[in-house]
């Protein structure tokens, strides 16, 4: 498969709640630890949002998207400058696409690109999340 040398400004973010508790999982990044966020990452050359979901799901956390919903919204945000790195250079803003995954209960999850992992009320997860995106999504489906 064709490797891109730097990331696609399109990405997905999928939160992932569990419907017995109400309460959301949230991931803490390798390479920015006071950064708490749903899961997240760039589309692959020729893949579609949904897809990419799944695939990002499976990559962070070992589950299976088996109740992907796709929440038909997008928005263009402006990337965090301490991430710009892994862009293009004239690169500054991404498309992310929006998807909730609910699961019946909380779970344990493998963790192959962060530190740690956290279920919580959405009021907390939505305060807890560096991503004014993430909690936007939380907000607007979850609260």
């Amino acid at each position: 498969m064709f490797k891109m040398k730097y990331k696609n400004p399109e990405s997905v973010l999928v939160v992932i709640y569990a419907q017995s508790t109400g309460n959301i999982l949230l991931l803490q990044r390798q390479d920015d630890p006071d950064f708490w966020q749903s899961v997240s990452g760039s589309l692959e050359v020729g893949e579609k949002p949904y897809a990419a979901a799944v695939r990002e799901v499976w990559e962070e956390t070992g589950l299976k998207a088996t109740a992907l919903y796709d929440c038909q919204h997008s928005v263009a945000f402006e990337i965090f400058p301490q991430f710009r790195y892994k862009y293009a250079p004239h690169i500054t803003h991404c498309l992310e696409h929006w998807f909730l995954l609910p699961l019946a209960q909380e779970s344990a999850v493998n963790l192959t690109e962060h530190l740690s992992y956290q279920w919580l009320p959405p009021q907390e997860a939505a305060i807890l999340t560096k991503s004014p995106n993430n909690a936007e999504a939380i907000r607007r489906f979850l609260l």
